[in-house]
């Protein structure tokens, strides 16, 4: 590891001016996985931006005109988020999926805004040795002809192939959360569904954000559907592992028919999918497995897979189906 300055600012304002000053400075949060990142030799920024002890951690209930919602503070620890009494009670969805990341040790470091903002753990993008776009633009995408077990299915395009790893950014997209952030030109706010990129013709830039702004704070708006929700991962094995699908699902429904339903996945493509077309063929009818089914069918027509993650369609369709009748059960 080559040697970095280390800078740790006394406010918000003064972390962003930080990076503005220089191109080559990161924000250091949690921590967990810049760390890996400069060990592996992926990224060599000069100067880290501290911003761990920064005064953001405060989980908040607000009304400010637009409803009533939860502000979740950038440094909230993962461990504290999910352990949350309003996020258990209002937000089930959320804590299940955090529980359902990395290892307890982990979730004591790793901050809300660090969890969204993780890369991909695509094994070419961790491997210096191997080309690859998202790592070095216009250096080819190995994972498209080799490994691909873990490969996206949606939203994919020739130059990356990658899924996004956060359980949590997907239990978030698909509440309809807003990420707060602070840039050179003041405070926005910007939709989570929207955080995110597909790869295009540009895989090495995960997000939307421009290059010094600073996410402070998470908004989830309460709703009926977010308390009736739920969050299922399927992975190689129990723990501390990644996703090969994740479902986030939150339904409202009255007299046996949905009157609201949000459904987003994670490990199929290279942010958190919000399928909304399933959504919409859901809306009125009656949670059976065979409307269910078509429902997702829908939403997948246009995956595409090859020989090692075409399990995925199945996968995803099969989850889906067993979250969401899950969900009726608990209502009934």
């Amino acid at each position: 590891m080559r040697a970095l300055d280390y800078l740790r600012p006394e406010s918000p304002a003064a972390a962003v001016a930080a990076l503005v000053s220089n191109p080559n400075a990161k924000y250091l949060g949690g921590g967990t996985n810049l760390v890996d990142h400069l060990k592996l030799g992926i990224v060599s920024p000069d100067e880290l931006v501290d911003i761990s002890r920064l005064p953001l951690d405060d989980i908040q209930e607000y009304d400010d005109g637009g409803g009533p919602g939860l502000r979740v503070g950038a440094n909230v620890r993962n461990s504290d988020l999910a352990a949350h009494p309003v996020v258990r009670s209002s937000f089930p969805l959320v804590a299940r999926a955090l529980l359902s990341g990395a290892s307890g040790q982990i979730r004591n470091q790793a901050t809300t805004a660090g969890n969204l903002l993780q890369r991909t753990r695509c094994v070419y993008f961790q491997d210096a040795t191997t080309p690859c776009n998202k790592r070095v633009p216009g250096s080819g995408c190995s994972a498209r002809e080799g490994y691909g077990r873990y490969n996206a299915i949606l939203g994919a395009s020739d130059a990356c192939v990658a899924t996004h790893p956060s359980d949590l950014a997907v239990a978030l997209a698909a509440l309809d959360a807003t990420v707060v952030l602070l840039g050179p030109d003041g405070e926005r706010r910007l939709p989570l569904a929207e955080l995110h990129r597909l790869p295009g013709d540009l895989p090495n830039l995960d997000t939307t954000l421009g290059r010094s702004e600073l996410i402070t704070g998470i908004e989830i708006p309460f709703s009926p559907v977010a308390a009736l929700s739920t969050y299922r991962k399927v992975r190689d094995r129990a723990s501390y592992a990644f996703a090969l699908v994740s479902v986030a699902a939150a339904v409202h429904l009255e007299h046996g028919a949905v009157r609201d339903v949000r459904i987003a996945w994670g490990g199929v493509a290279h942010k958190p999918w919000r399928a909304e077309r399933a959504e919409r063929a859901l809306v009125g009818q009656q949670l059976e497995p065979d409307v269910i089914g078509a429902a997702v069918e829908e939403e997948l027509e246009n995956a595409a897979s090859g020989d090692e993650n075409a399990y995925k369609v199945t996968l995803v369709r099969n989850t889906t189906v067993h979250t969401l009748l899950q969900l009726a059960e608990g209502h009934r």
